[in-house]
């Protein structure tokens, strides 16, 4: 008879499960509703993968990242099992035909969007297939409370309705008690068995390293600690200068972000997996499906946006189970940058209602029309056009996407033709007059010969990084020049797609989600003073702090972590203190002020001192005021 030990050998190659994967089979095994927390890495997908294979149907899983879904069926196609997956860029007819394939070609794994279930013929197909199992990934996405909130989560439940006999199985590696009690309700759990593994990693270090100089903190460190590392920056920009400067330190160093064209993020990935590059500088966008065992170091050089993202990147150190470590590297205008920045790239209703209509303005979408329809944009095209703040239109356009108005899929392109109209004359009299323009156009003339004679291919991109500048910069300059009919450029490629899931109604659709805009807001708040509080608190153990915001508690301290070895040295400096000033009293009384010059203390060294010796009864305060020794 197969078991779940023959199916984990067969296709996984693994010969045990991890705790506590085995329960949860034998949870959903028995066809009982369960949810399971299980911090990054913990092996989630096998622990309905598993099952699913054991039963004789498809197994349903929802998942709201097209990435996400695309590594998952990947990875089953290679074990040949087969997957498939309803992403964003597919048209009706090629849904309704993968839907048919599922349902006749012995399929055993369909991943969709929860946005695809609020398609009712499309749940009117899958009401039609022999679903066995339903599997609810990321699924800290059904609460407000949760670090990536998805109102589409919350129609999941419809399901019940027409899979009433078939468990659900919920999975998450990150969630507080609030959102875990939110998972329970929102998705009707019934008498969910829960499983949740420790957040606790003992041979992990948390480190808060505050610093001027980061880029020498990394050459030292990473100079001390030669085995594979993680460094996390925010942005793509950070990616190359970061792993440049690296390269120029003699580090054999990598990057990786979302914007890289697919073979690149490959070829980057398996350089660093192969530890031909032993360092890998990237944006939140790596980590996924990512499972090399020897990390020892992972280093944040920006602050994160919430803790449930910083747990889940420096829980990818350490796997193997050796002495690991995640710093975070702490400069002295970090928390007041990040307080700024953060919050003036929170979009505000009037704000997202003015993206909205540019944006379908700029696609050319007429009042009423939109639906099921793909558009190529370049997103810093669209922004210099408009005069739109990058960051802050990012995260309007990422909310639509969350709301299930659109789909918002990132690519890659570097498709963009320029033609020099003007004689060169005219080019040269522009520049003397626009100065500050001069060396982004200089620059286009001498890497791209032939610009004067006809459209030519420009990487937009490189030539920002030429310049020490923004790509948006270069395209202002280019939109001037085409305004004054100097030059002509076209944006051949994109470097996104979005696909809109409804017709455009401008405020209608702006108001109907606006609520949700203002509940997100004010909890990326709170995620971003948790943050703060954590890097700022040097009393507690930052491992303490860590399972505390995940509603674990401990009475013990780590002993490894910035903060407490911290207070070890300083109860060492104080001991030592204790014996100097026990040793000075010996000889008379004395006062704190001829104490502390004899002695040449500051006051945060002597007065905790001798308050320590106070209430170990070492010494007394005399009514003049004096210590004396006891």
């Amino acid at each position: 008879m197969v078991n779940a030990e023959s199916v984990l050998k067969k296709y996984w190659g693994y010969d045990s499960f991890r705790s506590p994967q085995k329960e949860i089979i034998e949870s959903i095994l028995n066809n009982q509703d369960t949810l399971g927390i299980m911090p990054t890495g913990g092996g989630k997908s096998i622990a309905f993968q598993v099952p699913a294979l054991l039963k004789p149907g498809i197994c349903l899983v929802i998942s709201p990242l097209i990435a996400l879904m695309k590594d998952q069926v990947d990875n089953l196609m290679k074990r040949n099992i087969k997957a498939m997956a309803l992403t964003g860029g597919l048209t009706t007819d090629e849904t309704i035909t993968l839907l048919d394939n599922c349902q006749y070609g012995n399929y055993k794994f369909l991943y969709v969007s929860p946005e695809r279930l609020q398609q009712e013929w499309v749940i009117e197909k899958i009401k039609n297939l022999p679903i066995e199992l339903i599997a609810i990934d990321e699924v800290h996405c059904v609460s407000q409370w949760g670090h990536d909130f998805r109102p589409a989560y919350l129609k999941i439940v419809r399901l019940k309705e027409f899979f009433p006999n078939v468990p659900f199985i919920a999975v998450t590696a990150t969630a507080t008690p609030k959102v875990k009690e939110d998972i329970i309700q929102l998705l009707q759990l019934n008498q969910p068995k829960v499983f949740q593994v420790s957040f606790e990693r003992p041979n992990l270090s948390y480190w808060v390293h505050k610093t001027k100089d980061k880029i020498y903190f990394l050459e030292h460190w990473l100079s001390q600690n030669p085995e594979p590392a993680i460094i996390y920056v925010r942005n793509r920009k950070a990616c190359h200068e970061v792993s440049h400067t690296l390269q120029q330190l003699g580090f054999k160093a990598t990057f990786y972000h979302g914007g890289l064209p697919a073979r690149d993020k490959i070829k980057n990935m398996e350089s660093w997996m192969r530890e031909e590059s032993r360092i890998i500088v990237a944006t939140n966008a790596f980590g996924m499906g990512i499972d090399k065992a020897n990390v020892k170091t992972i280093i944040h050089i920006q602050l994160p946006e919430n803790l449930e993202n910083y747990y889940q990147e420096a829980g990818r150190a350490g796997r193997n189970g050796e002495e690991a470590y995640a710093i975070l590297l702490l400069g002295e205008n970090d928390e007041e940058q990040m307080k700024n920045q953060f919050l003036a790239s929170l979009p505000d209703k009037e704000f997202l209602n003015w993206v909205f209509k540019k944006l379908c303005n700029y696609l050319q979408i007429a009042y009423g029309e939109g639906l099921d329809e793909i558009f190529a944009i370049h997103l810093n095209h669209f922004c210099s056009q408009y005069q739109l703040p990058v960051a802050k239109t990012f995260a309007a356009i990422q909310f639509l996407d969350r709301q299930g108005i659109l789909t918002f899929t990132q690519e890659y392109s570097e498709k963009m033709t320029i033609q020099f109209l003007a004689e060169s004359k005219e080019i040269m009299r522009y520049m003397s007059l626009n100065p500050n323009d001069e060396e982004i156009i200089l620059t286009l003339l001498r890497s791209y010969p032939g610009l004067y004679e006809m459209p030519i291919a420009v990487n937009t991109a490189w030539v920002a990084q030429k310049n020490n500048t923004t790509e948006n910069e270069v395209f202002q300059i280019l939109e001037r020049l085409k305004q004054r009919e100097l030059v002509d450029y076209t944006s051949k490629g994109n470097d996104a797609s979005i696909r809109f899931h409804e017709i455009r109604e401008d405020e209608r659709t702006i108001n109907r989600v606006s609520k949700y805009l203002e509940a997100q807001n004010e909890n990326k708040k709170n995620k971003v003073k948790q943050v703060l509080r954590y890097v700022s608190n040097t009393e507690i153990c930052k491992n303490k702090l860590l399972l505390h915001y995940f509603g674990e508690e401990t009475n013990q301290n780590c002993g490894q972590c910035s903060t407490c070895l911290s207070q070890k040295k300083k109860n060492n400096h104080w001991s030592t203190r204790e014996k100097e000033i026990l040793l000075f009293l010996e000889k008379n009384p004395a006062s704190s002020r001829t104490i502390q010059k004899e002695l040449n203390l500051t006051d945060d060294e002597l007065i905790p001192v001798l308050q320590i010796l106070l209430e170990k009864e070492k010494i007394e305060i005399l009514p003049n005021g004096n210590y004396k020794c006891l």
